[in-house]
């Protein structure tokens, strides 16, 4: 709803121009659109947002379609477990009874390889080899350590719900520095993106003649947006941090207070079925939402507008909302009757003291069924525990696997895929952004897995 209400009053056109004003190294800018700020609409929103949005932007900059669709599912893969203010690892902490703290923070510690990695493989897979990677090693190393370090920090103090916020915050600044220090400096006419757009401009010019029309249509609607300030266009996202810090566990007054407003009730009579409480004023979607208006109204949005809004993201989402409804029933279904248990034991008779290896595998064709790490982790979070139990390992270290697992699944799930060649306008090729991502899905899946298998050790049973 935030995303769609900043589009109907042209702000996220202005937080684009900001983007791409920064440097004109293709390179450069798939770490500011695709990484950091597809990293801020992951934890903002999530459901492929973050891959949608960055996508459309770097095709409409100039880039190949598949190119910009491949780099922005890299780039989803590890902020996955954080996304949506942290509700997947909210919901894998809420199914497995673990303690938040600790589970938020073993999830961004077995991420740290992946996070530094994952700039680093967005620029190859950009550049068609390493040698992309000439001249811009150091920003991009600098992209994956500044987003990881404040990762740790805030999932070890603060929890799930601002960890991926704060890091892809961080590492905006800091890339945004780094580019514009870097500014002057030449760069290689194969990621210059003025010779790309000028070259793409002359090869379809009769398209640019005929869509003349069309650009004379909305000069006016392009003007009123750049009007708008860039602090008045980001005012829903600097309240949504605001709200989301003010009501955290760091000020325990007003955190105490607003959660003192909640409802618990009794759904499922089975043995061992908790209770389930619903918080009304200090939960996320609350406060995005009153954040969202607010900001909305800063920018001088009508009723209209914001209804219209609303009940496009309603129609939008109608069919994720009854898909986790579905997921969400079957996994407590699941649960209670004894499958879960009886499957990882079946994983653990076959696999042994070895499961931790194959852990991140059962994770990630989870995702790829679902298509979602939140009902990833609602399937499979208890099973992960499960098996920990029985092979008398930490439940930290594979409950968090589930989350390493699931965003690499997500990422190549036919929903995902669908939801990115749609926003790139690429609708039918699917066939081809998954033959181009398959080989980076099952490059992090084996390094996953032996990250898993080898760090059993690092944590306490």
């Amino acid at each position: 709803f935030t995303y769609n209400l900043s589009l109907k009053t042209g702000a996220m056109e202005i937080i684009k121009q900001m983007l791409t004003s920064v440097s004109a190294d293709k390179r450069i800018l798939i770490l500011l659109v695709g990484w950091c700020f597809g990293g801020f609409l992951e934890g903002m929103a999530g459901f492929g947002t973050a891959i949608a949005i960055p996508a459309s932007m770097l095709a409409g900059m100039g880039m190949n379609p598949i190119e910009a669709c491949i780099v922005c599912m890299i780039a989803n893969m590890f902020p996955t477990a954080f996304g949506s203010v942290g509700i997947p690892t909210v919901t894998l902490q809420a199914i497995t009874g673990l303690h938040m703290l600790p589970l938020a923070f073993t999830t961004v510690f077995q991420m740290v390889p992946f996070m530094i990695l994952s700039p680093f493989l967005m620029v190859i897979a950009e550049g068609g080899g390493p040698k992309a990677l000439k001249g811009v090693v150091g920003i991009t190393l600098v992209s994956g350590v500044s987003f990881v370090v404040p990762e740790l920090i805030v999932s070890y103090f603060l929890g799930p719900e601002l960890t991926v916020i704060v890091g892809c915050v961080v590492s905006l600044v800091c890339t945004f520095l780094m580019a514009k220090a870097r500014k002057n400096k030449p760069i290689p006419a194969e990621y210059d993106m003025n010779n790309i757009v000028s070259g793409a401009i002359a090869k379809n010019e009769p398209e640019q003649n005929k869509a003349s029309g069309t650009i004379a249509k909305n000069e006016s609607e392009q003007s009123k947006p750049a009007a708008m300030k860039l602090s008045v266009a980001l005012m829903p996202f600097i309240l949504i941090f605001v709200f989301l810090l003010l009501t955290s566990k760091l000020v325990p007054p007003i955190n105490s207070f607003l959660s003192s407003f909640k409802s618990t009730l009794q759904i499922s009579s089975a043995h061992g079925a908790g209770k389930i409480s619903f918080a009304w004023i200090n939960t996320p979607g609350v406060l995005i939402f009153i954040a969202a208006i607010l900001g909305s109204i800063v920018q001088k949005a009508n009723g209209k507008m914001m209804r219209e809004a609303f009940t496009g993201t309603m129609k939008q989402m109608s069919k994720t909302i009854i898909t986790i409804m579905a997921v969400l029933a079957v996994a407590k279904i699941m649960t209670y009757s004894g499958m879960i248990s009886d499957m990882a034991h079946l994983f653990v008779t076959l696999t042994g003291h070895y499961y931790p290896f194959v852990a991140p595998i059962i994770a990630a064709i989870g995702a790829f069924v679902t298509g979602s790490g939140t009902n990833t982790e609602v399937l499979l979070g208890t099973l992960q525990t499960a098996a920990a139990q029985q092979i008398h390992i930490s439940q930290y270290w594979l409950a968090a696997a589930n989350s390493l697992g699931a965003g690499i699944g997500k990422v190549i799930s036919p929903q995902c895929i669908a939801t990115a060649v749609a926003a790139v306008s690429l609708v039918g090729q699917d066939s081809k952004v998954l033959r181009a991502m398959m080989k980076w899905a099952l490059i992090t899946l084996v390094i996953a897995c032996l990250v898993i298998g080898f760090g059993v050790s690092l944590t306490p049973a």
